[in-house]
């Protein structure tokens, strides 16, 4: 059984579900990582964007909103259509929606290195080698100074010491990860390395599904 992705939003707006609780969990940290961006222009990416409920409503209501510029790429284009549409009801001018495919490295070439790299929603749907690897093109994909924020579940085989660890092989710090008693699996690391070169025609993972991936 496929997942329909467009209904899997619905959970955002339940307070006590997981998905909302860790939603405000990943804007907290957003907010917080606008607050302490320096002057000037800003770029963020996102990863399987969706709807746009992690980055576009805390843009919204954010001093910051005008000095940033965003791409979210989604694949679902009924997502990308509510995502496009939020944007622009809040006069985001800067955020930029893309229907395609996430994983390609070539959707985010002019716009990397970013400041604000979202990384959520796709550490739980992909399998283990393709979170490395994905790990591995933050460093490409982050701005030295900028912020990636990633989520995945807490349910064992639990991953993220095993994540973190990878993302300090890559140069970065982290800012914030969350307790295995939250139970909303967020991760914030801030880079310190020299951005790499991101590679051209490259697709970074294959977005298989928490479903196919636990019930092969």
């Amino acid at each position: 059984m496929t997942t329909d992705w467009y209904a899997w939003h619905a959970d955002y707006d339940q307070p006590d579900s997981a998905l909302s609780r860790r939603l405000a969990e990943v804007r907290v940290r957003i907010r917080e990582a606008l607050d302490a961006a320096p002057a000037g222009p800003l770029r963020a990416i996102s990863l399987c964007a969706g709807q746009g409920h992690d980055l576009i409503p805390v843009l919204a209501t954010h001093p910051r909103r005008d000095d940033v510029t965003a791409r979210l790429v989604e694949l679902d284009p009924r997502n990308a259509e509510v995502a496009r549409e939020s944007a622009a009801a809040a006069g985001l001018t800067g955020v930029e929606v893309v229907v395609g495919d996430a994983a390609l490295t070539d959707r985010y070439a002019d716009l990397v290195p970013a400041d604000l790299v979202l990384v959520c929603g796709v550490f739980g749907n992909i399998v283990d080698a393709d979170i490395r690897a994905t790990v591995g093109h933050c460093a490409a994909l982050c701005a030295t100074g900028g912020t990636v924020f990633w989520t995945r579940h807490r349910r064992e085989p639990d991953l993220v010491p095993t994540i973190v660890e990878w993302f300090a092989e890559e140069g970065f710090a982290p800012v914030a990860v969350s307790s295995p008693a939250d139970g909303v699996g967020v991760g914030v690391h801030r880079f310190t390395g020299t951005p790499r070169p991101l590679p051209a025609g490259v697709t970074m993972f294959e977005f298989v599904g928490y479903r196919r991936l636990t019930h092969p």
